[in-house]
Formats: structure tokens, C-alpha cells, sequence
């Protein structure tokens, strides 16, 4: 009989504040902070520093890479690592609105227009997608940069308003290619490419005025450019042709030098932001400071030239000082905010009045999983006044380390978890998921929970063996237990005391003991016997029935002995490199050895014969540890995954994948009710045990299928043949083929079902007698609707982003098929946006053939007739509600101006009246 298991699945991923490969954001209210999480995004509530929500799909395991705001200010866009892009509200969490996948790299800049109809993404694949946000689907790809795109930004002509705006305006991308890349989305071509940094372009933004760009890079100096609006205006052929005496004649440039920006960093930028008021310019580069810059208004600019000029005049120095106004002259930096360590990104308050409290509000997400918010004081006018300090106002820290997880321990009733790293120890509710205690330790290497679940042992790099206790947070006791880093502690069985095995090639056992020297009792442990070995110790471990011990040396052997005696009993070799870690069966029969060298050992422990050798993982095996009553056990390495082990018929039953860092860390629950890894990447991950079947044949078919399916996407992906510019926004994914085949069963059905009928009626009409052919039942299933009307439905529920690669799939035979289904909608005047989507999709990538046929004239001619008919009628329809939509809005204003008024002026009126009446009276 086949053997079946159980299946694990992720059940929570915690203790990660924010990620570093994204930015953070404000949310419109300015309370909360929108954090990049690795695969989630999570919403942090600043001033209580409590999750409010977390966005994760639940397919997703690819790490999410930039966030950005829509000035709806309810919809985020977040760009993940596998280059789809998917749209947010802040109170979803279950699954996102949208999801728009086009990009074949990790998804590096988004950036939304000014009314938050179109979103702009840019890649590592070196491409921009523009993307409709209301029809939910790419609108073209923009091809011209070399290298991965870094920062994006929709530019619109000052003074016009974004949301009556039918424009789509310019759009300026910058690269690691160090160009900066200048759109025409009326046209969708590149307008102008601006040369002027010698290194990678990092980030830029444009000031609210929209006349003025700030780019930087890894150069000491930041860059300002001035739009011209005046010659973005003109078409391509009315624009002026300048004499230039070097290069020959040029055209006028948009973009124009302004002059360079000094800065105080060195390190590369990362961020660039203006302030919503357009007054203070942030600038983060990738050290422990964010600069903010004043804007100075050009008054007070000339105001200061004049003193330099009144000054030199006084001291008779022949300077010249020129009235014209410089980059360095307008921008002027004032404050340094310092964090405790590097920055990774930040924003500034979109609601707070800054004139009224004095101060800017900075948010900073910082490379050791932090999140900070500081009160930058504004500049004073006062010459002799020192600037004050930028102060810290809040910080979110206590739901995660600060480094990466090195140990993890549950308690004897699987209630609580300790995770330990460096300097810090962390105890968790398994239930809610929450840090119930954080106390600073050493450089923690181990840890495990003392018997009665109310101490916990940590074991650290200097040697220090350090005794905790829950109930007060409070370090107890702290022993110099080895000369070495105590790289592996365990508890003996019988719960009396424990072992501890060192870089210092010792091997100690302790005793527990109450210490009644003390009042109330304490809890302490004391040096019973040494074992001295010949090489470094890496792991230790004790066989469920305390009969021996194993001990795991830096010279990759493992060596047995009797507990009792510490006499020699094995020797384990066989691995190349040192053995990690191991871990002995409950029933002490087996025991299972882990390695740097990718593999994995099963020994018997009756007389230390290698039962087998598997090649485990791709990279170091870290952990190991058997399941309590069985012989099934886990494994996790330094390749991100934890895999699931069969010790008996030494197969890998599942694998779980989900981390984004080295994992370091196993503890598995009593009887395997659930799974927890600590990895580098800062997360604690639950795997919970499932009441779903498993078997181990339909596990390898479906690892197969998947490859294969990575590999047919792939050979249909489109390849570059043209140099063209502009390109179509879609990619060939799994769900587009499925949607593509769906498509021609439902025609293969419909036409099935049609020529049925047509048969049954070519037969009726001769007289002969035949039998009304029978519905088909899968449509009788839908509601008993007609053919045409099934394959509409088809096509309605593609996603519109899919749906133009879905009907790539089609072979010419079924486009011809459906082209006669898209007469009869349009005759019927079913659902015409899609009908004409599907029309023109198919028109533009059929168009030689189609035009070669002249079968196919009749029909075209059909469709020509009924759709424009259907579209006029639209458009009549349209202008009709529209022209209504206009009377109302002028009947509501009439009725309403009262309100328009300014209540300031309507306000000093009335007193005036009033006091004119006074006067009148006396």
C-alpha cells in the first residue's frame, strides 16, 4: 500500500519590522507607516507601534521591492521581486485589487500621475511599463535604457489641472545606464536623453513647481536641471534649431544644466525627496544620515548677493560676484537627521503643518529592522541662533531583532518561543504571534528552555553560559563556562542538568541546583566533568535513553560515547566537511548527521554503519532534527529551504520554501503539530501540520510539472528582434496560456454545439426526419445559455492584463472562429470595450493573413457595420449622460455659490456693516 503523510504549510511569518530591498512610505493621515516586510507589506500604526494590517498574498513567496502612494491616497502600488506589480487598498489584506505582471526583472521604480489614472514601473529587465490603473492592464513598454531603471516620475505642465487633464503629459525615467531618459506619452517615444552624470543615476525628483529636477548618483555632488516648458511645448518640427560651434546644430533642450549641489556624504545616493510643500529637500545616501535642504526662494537669494556684494566692497576686494542665482544658492543644506545605523530609506509627513509645529517629520526605515520617526527643526532665521538637533519622536523595534537569527528554542508545552541573536533575546507567544519579552544577552549561539519553562539558557560566542529568568526579564547568572564560543548546549534527558560543547575542544556537564544561599531559592547549575576531545566542537547531543553521547568535531568526524563512563563507543566518518549539527531518534536507533558538504548521513547507532547518503541541499545543511516518535525528520540550510525527510525509505517527502535569507535555525513541537526556522533574513516562520494527504509520487509529478512549466513560459517569451522604442505590455505567463486554452475549448464547444444545429436545420428544411440534436450539458450547467454567449463569458473573465497574450495562443483556424463571434456580439451590442479590445488584438497580430483572405471579406464588412453601429450608439449615450452630468453640476453651483465665497472676506464685511450702523445710530 502506498504510504501516505501529512502536509505542512506556512501558518506565520513574524519578527520582520521592515525589509531593505524596498522603500517606506507615509500614508496619506501621516499615522501610519506602509513598511516593506520581505513577501508582505505591513501597515504600522507610529505612535503605538502595533501592526494595523499586513498585505500578503497567499501564492506569493517573492520579496516585495518598491512601494508608491496614488494621490487618491487610498491605493498603493507595490512592485515585487519576480516583477509583478500589484495594486492595494489599506484595508485589504486577504488579496490584492490587481495584479499586473509584465516585467521580467525585479520590479525597482513605480511612480503613479498626477490624478492616479496610469502607474509607471520600471525595472531591472531595463524596460517601463505604463499601465492603465482603471481598465487594469499594460498599456505599452517603453525599451531604451541599457541598464536596470532606478527612479521614475510623470511630469505635468505647472498651472494644469491633473484631473481634468486629458494630456498624458512627460514621464522621466534615470538609470544605472547614468542617463536620464525624457517620454513623450502622447507619441511614446524618448524626447530627450540627458548626459551629464559620469556614474549611475541612483535617484532623482522633480519640485512640486515642476520646473526643476535634483538627480543624483554616486558623485560627491548633486546635479540640478531646469525644465523648459516653453520647448516641450512645441511639436518635434517647429522646434528651434541652435548653431552649436563644436558639435554642428543642435535642437533646443527641455532639460538644461542648472548647476551642482554640494553634499556632505560620500556613500552612493539612495533616496531623493522634496518636501509636499516644495520648501525643504531630503537627501539619503546609503550611511547613517538623512541631509534635508532648504529651498530658498529667489528674494532672499538676491537679498544675500547684495550682502556679499556690500561686504566685499568693505574689505576692497576686487571680486566679481555675479546677480545670476546658482543651484548652491537655492539649495542650501541645514540639518543632519542621524540614525543609530544605515539608512535604507525615509519620507517626509505628507499632512503635518510644518510652519505651525516648527519642525518637519521624517520617517526612516533603517537596515537593522527599525523603524524611526524624527522632528527636524526648521532652519531659524536668526544668524547667531545654533540650529537645533533633529529629535526622535517614536520607533517601532520591539516585533523583531536587530541581527540575524542564530538559535530558537520552544518551550516543553509548545506555548512560548525564544529566538536568539546578537545581543538579543526574544521570548514569543506561539498563539498570537506577539514578543512577550525582550532581554539584551551576548552573541547568542544557542539557547533551550530550563525544565518548568520559566529560565532559559543561552549559550554565547565569548563562552559565557547565561542564565535567564521570565518572570523578571533579569539575568540570573553568568558563568565563563568554556575559553571558546559555546557553539552547542543540550539538556539531558532526565532533566537534572545539561551538556555544553565548545570551540575550546571541551565537552562539560552541568548539574542544576538550587541555590538556598539566597532568598527567595534561585535556580543555578554547577561544573560536574569535563571531556576533553582533540579537535573543536560543533554540536552535541544525547540519545533519547541517556545512554550516550555524540559529539561532532571540526575534523568532520563524529565520535560516540557512553554517557555513563565517557567511555569511547563510535566513529562516525564519512563527510567531507564538519558535521553542523545531528539529532538522535526517540527511540535511539538512528541518527541523523548534517553537513557543510550538502549532505546528509543516517547511521545506525547499534554498530555505526551508514545506512544512507542523500545530497541534501544545495548549500551548507545548518540544522537537523528528528519528528518525536518517529523517524521522520527536517532539515534547513544556507539555500533558503527547509526540507521534509522520510529516514526510513530516505525520501524527501516535501519541501518548504519560503525564507529569504540563510536559514539558521529549527525547533520542531511535540509530535510535529508544527515546525519553527529562524533565518538570516530576520524572520520566524510557523509550519503547521495539516490534515492534507500527501504522497510522495504525486509530490515528484507535480516538482516536474512545475519545471516544465517554468521552461514552456520561458521558450514563448518574446525575443528582441527589433530596436524599436515602444513594445506591447504584456508577458507570456502560465495563467495567459491557461487563459488562451480556455478560450479554445470554449470555441471547440460552441462550434460543436453550432454545427449541430446548423445540421438539424439543413435537414429540417429537406424534409428529412431527424432528432433535435442534444444541448450540450456543461452549457445547460452555466444557465443553459446559448454558444455565443458561453464564449463571451469566457473572455470576460480573463483579466484584461492577460487577455491580449491569452489570444496569442490561438492558432489562425480558431481566430477565425472567433472573429464570427465577435460579429454576433456586436450585432447583439454584448459588452463592445471588450468586443473591440479583442477585435483590434486580433486585427494587429493577424493582419498579413487576414488581409491575404478574401473569404474574409464579407465578415469584416459584418463586423465593420454592426460595431460601428454599437459604438455610435455608445458614444450617444456617453454625450447624452455627459451633457446631464454638465446641467447638474451648473444647477448644483448656482444653488450653491453662496458657499464658494471666502468666509475672511464675507467675515470683515459684516463687521464693517455693523459698525457703519453703530456710527449711523449714534
Amino acid at each position: 500500500m502506498v504510504k501516505a503523510y501529512l502536509r505542512y504549510e506556512p501558518a506565520a511569518s513574524f519578527g520582520v519590522v521592515t525589509s531593505t530591498q524596498s522603500n517606506i512610505l507615509y500614508d496619506s493621515t501621516g499615522k501610519l507607516a506602509i513598511a516593506p516586510a520581505l513577501e508582505q507589506v505591513i501597515t504600522w500604526d507610529l505612535k503605538k507601534g502595533t501592526k494595523v494590517a499586513e498585505w500578503k498574498e497567499s501564492n506569493n513567496t517573492a520579496e516585495v521591492t518598491a512601494i508608491a502612494r496614488s494621490p487618491n491616497n487610498r491605493d498603493y502600488a507595490v512592485g515585487y521581486s519576480d516583477g509583478i506589480v500589484r495594486l492595494w487598498t489599506l484595508d485589504s489584506s486577504s488579496s490584492s485589487q490587481v495584479t499586473l505582471s509584465g516585467h521580467r526583472g525585479a520590479v525597482t521604480a513605480l511612480t503613479f500621475n498626477g490624478n492616479g489614472t496610469q502607474l509607471a514601473s520600471g525595472s531591472r529587465d531595463t524596460d517601463i511599463i505604463v499601465w492603465d490603473v482603471v481598465a487594469e492592464m499594460g498599456l505599452y513598454r517603453l525599451k531604451g535604457h541599457k541598464e536596470q531603471v532606478t527612479c521614475l516620475k510623470f511630469l505635468s505642465q505647472p498651472g494644469e489641472d491633473d484631473v481634468q487633464s486629458t494630456n498624458p503629459g512627460y514621464l522621466l525615467s534615470a538609470s544605472k545606464d547614468t542617463l536620464l531618459k525624457l517620454w513623450d506619452l502622447s507619441s511614446q517615444f524618448c524626447r530627450e536623453t540627458v548626459v551629464g552624470h559620469r556614474t549611475e543615476v541612483w535617484a532623482f525628483d522633480v519640485a512640486p513647481s515642476q520646473d526643476v529636477i535634483i538627480s543624483g548618483g554616486a558623485e560627491p555632488q548633486l546635479k540640478a536641471w531646469k525644465i523648459n516648458w516653453d520647448v516641450l511645448n512645441k511639436p518635434i518640427d517647429e522646434m528651434e534649431v541652435i548653431q552649436d560651434g563644436e558639435d554642428g546644430p543642435t535642437m533646443a533642450k527641455a532639460i538644461t544644466v542648472y548647476g551642482n549641489v554640494n553634499r556632505s556624504s560620500r556613500a552612493r545616493i539612495i533616496t531623493l525627496k522634496f518636501h509636499p510643500s516644495g520648501k525643504y529637500l531630503g537627501v539619503q545616501a546609503a550611511d547613517k544620515a538623512v541631509e534635508i535642504y532648504e529651498v530658498r526662494d529667489h528674494q532672499t537669494i538676491r537679498k544675500k548677493i547684495q550682502r556679499r556684494r556690500k561686504r566685499a566692497k568693505e574689505k576692497g576686494k576686487e571680486i566679481e560676484i555675479s546677480d545670476e542665482i546658482q543651484a548652491e544658492d537655492e539649495y542650501h543644506p541645514y540639518t543632519l537627521v542621524r540614525a543609530p545605523t544605515k539608512v535604507r530609506s525615509f519620507d517626509f509627513n505628507p499632512k503635518m503643518d510644518h510652519e505651525k509645529t516648527g519642525h518637519l517629520q521624517v520617517l526612516l526605515s533603517l537596515s537593522d529592522n527599525v523603524v524611526e520617526v524624527y522632528n527636524a527643526p526648521l532652519p531659524s532665521d536668526k544668524k547667531a541662533e545654533t540650529q537645533p538637533e533633529p529629535t526622535k519622536l517614536s520607533t517601532v523595534d520591539l516585533p523583531g531583532h536587530r541581527s540575524d537569527i542564530r538559535a530558537v528554542a520552544l518551550s516543553s508545552d509548545d506555548e512560548l518561543l525564544a529566538s536568539a541573536s546578537n545581543n538579543m533575546l526574544k521570548v514569543w507567544n506561539i498563539k498570537t504571534r506577539s514578543c512577550i519579552r525582550t532581554i539584551e544577552c551576548g552573541y547568542a549561539l544557542c539557547c533551550s528552555f530550563l525544565p518548568g519553562n520559566r529560565h532559559i539558557l543561552v549559550g554565547t560566542k565569548e563562552g559565557y553560559l547565561e542564565l535567564y529568568e521570565l518572570g523578571s526579564s533579569s539575568l540570573v547568572e553568568s558563568v565563563k563556562g568554556h575559553a571558546g564560543s559555546i557553539y552547542s548546549l543540550q539538556i539531558r534527558p532526565d532533566k537534572r542538568g545539561f551538556v555544553t560543547g565548545s570551540s575550546d575542544k571541551d565537552v562539560k556537564f552541568w548539574d542544576f541546583k538550587v541555590d538556598e544561599s539566597v532568598k527567595p531559592n534561585r535556580l543555578t547549575f554547577v561544573h560536574m566533568r569535563t571531556l576533553k576531545m582533540s579537535d573543536e566542537i560543533l554540536c552535541v547531543r544525547y540519545s533519547p535513553d541517556q545512554n550516550l553521547i555524540a559529539v561532532s568535531l571540526l575534523d568532520a568526524t563524529v565520535k560516540v560515547f557512553y554517557h555513563d563512563t565517557l567511555k569511547f563507543f563510535l566513529s562516525l566518518y564519512g563527510h567531507k566537511l564538519p558535521v553542523l549539527s545531528m539529532d538522535i531518534s526517540s527511540d535511539s536507533t538512528l541518527i541523523a548527521t548534517c553537513s557543510a558538504d550538502k549532505n546528509v548521513k543516517i547511521w545506525g547507532l547499534d554498530f555505526g554503519d551508514c545506512h544512507k547518503s542523500i545530497f541534501a541541499h544545495q548549500d551548507t545543511v545548518t540544522g537537523i532534527q528528528f519528528v518525536h516518535g518517529t523517524h521522520y525528520f527536517f532539515t534547513v540550510s544556507k539555500d533558503k529551504i527547509i526540507k521534509y525527510w522520510d529516514g526510513d525509505k530516505f525520501e524527501n517527502i516535501m519541501k518548504l520554501s519560503g525564507h529569504h535569507g540563510e536559514v539558521w535555525a529549527l525547533a520542531i513541537a511535540k509530535h510535529g503539530a508544527f515546525v519553527v526556522t529562524g533565518s538570516h533574513d530576520r524572520s520566524i516562520r510557523i509550519w503547521e501540520k495539516t490534515d492534507e494527504q500527501l504522497f510522495l509520487e504525486e509530490e515528484r509529478e507535480k516538482e516536474l510539472e512545475e519545471l516544465y512549466e517554468s521552461t514552456l513560459v520561458n521558450q514563448m517569451e518574446k525575443v528582441d528582434v527589433t530596436d524599436m522604442e515602444i513594445d506591447s505590455a504584456g508577458k507570456q505567463t502560465m495563467e495567459t496560456l491557461k487563459a488562451g486554452e480556455r478560450i479554445i475549448e470554449a470555441l471547440d464547444l460552441a462550434d460543436q454545439e453550432k454545427q449541430g444545429w446548423e445540421a438539424f436545420e439543413a435537414a429540417k428544411a429537406k424534409g428529412l426526419p431527424v432528432p433535435q440534436p442534444q444541448r450540450n450539458p456543461i452549457l445547460i450547467a452555466m444557465g443553459d445559455v446559448s454558444p455565443e454567449r458561453h464564449v463571451l463569458n469566457t473572455v470576460e473573465k480573463i483579466k484584461a492584463n492577460d487577455l491580449e497574450e491569452a489570444l496569442l495562443v490561438l492558432p489562425f483556424t480558431k481566430v477565425l472562429s472567433l472573429l464570427s463571434y465577435i460579429d454576433i456580439w456586436a450585432k447583439k451590442n454584448w459588452n463592445i470595450a471588450i468586443v473591440s479590445r479583442v477585435l483590434f488584438a486580433l486585427l494587429k497580430l493577424h493582419h498579413n493573413q487576414i488581409v491575404a483572405s478574401r473569404i474574409m471579406r464579407p465578415m469584416l464588412d459584418s463586423i465593420r457595420y454592426h460595431l460601428r453601429e454599437a459604438l455610435q450608439r455608445q458614444k450617444d449615450l456617453m454625450g447624452y449622460n455627459r451633457a446631464a452630468l454638465g446641467y447638474l453640476k451648473r444647477d448644483w453651483e448656482a444653488r450653491n455659490t453662496a458657499e464658494f465665497f471666502d468666509e475672511e472676506a464675507a467675515a470683515s464685511t459684516e463687521k464693517t456693516a455693523k459698525r457703519a450702523f453703530t456710527h449711523v445710530s449714534a
